[in-house]
């Protein structure tokens, strides 16, 4: 069963996925696009699962695949879509087994970037829905600290109506720019 921790906010995130991003821009190489921190570590102030969620724009996503000996070098298991079409996943632990690092790799235009920066941008923005966010992942985690799965379900309603509000900011501000 996988334990559930949220940690205090640590100014060693941003630090850490810069150091990974580096390493990451030089496996995959020229077919990187760009590489964007995102997920709790990626927004200040608020609690979080200490695991680096990394996102990686590329101009080929098959070519991706040819990666995966490289990746592993770096200690990352290639987890295919897992789940989501036209994504490329990787997950790495660390020496005792604990999860620290998640890879999401997409094409560059695709909605699935679109919906994890809009998100990220908008709880960036908004200090407010930042701090419900890390009061829930606080309290979940208090409520199932061995059950992973009612952690995730009990933040699924909040997380789904911040993206709408986020992709309705992102709408509106892609409008006023044209």
């Amino acid at each position: 069963m996988k334990q559930v921790q949220v940690h205090p906010p640590n100014p060693q995130w941003p630090q850490d996925f810069e150091a990974e991003a580096a390493q990451i821009a030089l496996a995959l190489g020229d077919n990187v696009a760009r590489i964007h921190h995102i997920g709790s570590t990626s927004i200040p102030n608020i609690y979080a699962k200490s695991v680096i969620d990394i996102l990686v724009e590329v101009s080929d996503i098959d070519r991706v695949d040819a990666y995966n000996v490289v990746m592993a070098a770096l200690g990352y298991t290639a987890m295919g879509e897992y789940g989501l079409p036209g994504r490329r996943y990787f997950r790495k632990d660390n020496a005792e087994g604990v999860r620290t690092r998640h890879v999401h790799i997409f094409l560059t235009g695709s909605s699935e970037v679109v919906r994890h920066l809009a998100f990220r941008d908008f709880m960036r923005a908004n200090p407010d829905c930042a701090q419900q966010y890390s009061d829930l992942k606080h309290s979940l985690a208090a409520q199932h600290p061995d059950d992973i799965d009612g952690y995730m379900d009990g933040k699924d309603g909040f997380v789904k109506a911040m993206e709408q509000r986020a992709m309705e900011q992102w709408a509106t501000e892609k409008r006023e720019l044209s």
